[in-house]
């Protein structure tokens, strides 16, 4: 199937259950990203700043980028201007750092606060309590150039569904949690982002409202076209 066929299944997919769909573009080439922009994709997801930048320059102006990967707080300034969300949030400073570049630009930049579910050292996040701690700091109100929109977890890679299924149940277990303690007013924190191509059945089943693919999209991965950071 095409990549503007595999958009049209996955809206089909997505749409009636209200899960946003984003669509994973890291070292994917300007014109795939075109053929899912022409089949009425705008939400894109990249891992790399560098890359990300490349890409916003030359790609039309009303895709909506979100940043997905690591996120360093010396590479904030180049992406504040024009980020539609960054979802990799892991620290305070991290947000500080947000919080500032928005202000430059007179912006307010919707984050999703990354959570530690897997059982993989290579993954980042923050754990259930650090979340906590995070969201009863004094500093956070301060912060007037950020939106806390939600979490966002990925799980472990693994053909072990049940430990999958698991990993989802308990963000969304938390995800309701921390709704009710912090945010039980605030409409605006509404989003699980939870799911890749791997296990966003899985994903969906357990409650995310945002999904991220790639290869479900684009295919397999082959060799980069762009830089990393």
């Amino acid at each position: 199937m095409s990549i503007a066929d595999n958009i049209k299944t996955l809206k089909k997919e997505t749409v009636p259950i209200k899960v946003t769909l984003i669509a994973v573009s890291k070292t994917k080439p300007a014109e795939e990203i075109m053929e899912a922009y022409d089949a009425g994709q705008r939400l894109f997801g990249e891992n790399h700043v560098q890359e990300l930048l490349e890409k916003q320059e030359t790609l039309p102006k009303d895709i909506q980028w979100h940043l997905i990967g690591h996120l360093q707080s010396n590479k904030v300034k180049y992406i504040a201007p024009f980020v539609s969300m960054i979802q990799s949030v892991d620290s305070l400073k991290l947000l500080e750092e947000i919080n500032k570049h928005a202000e430059k630009n007179s912006r307010v930049i919707d984050c999703l606060l990354q959570v530690y579910i897997a059982d993989e050292e290579t993954k980042y996040g923050l754990g259930f309590d650090e979340i906590i701690e995070l969201l009863r700091s004094e500093q956070l109100p301060l912060l007037k150039n950020i939106r806390i929109r939600g979490l966002m977890g990925i799980a472990t890679n693994t053909d072990n569904e049940k430990q999958v299924k698991e990993e989802f149940y308990e963000l969304k277990t938390f995800f309701d949690g921390i709704k009710q303690s912090f945010f039980r007013k605030d409409e605006a924190f509404s989003i699980l982002s939870m799911g890749m191509s791997a296990d966003y059945k899985l994903a969906i089943e357990q409650g995310s409202t945002m999904v991220r693919l790639g290869s479900t999209i684009f295919g397999q991965r082959v060799i980069k076209h762009w830089k990393n950071n």
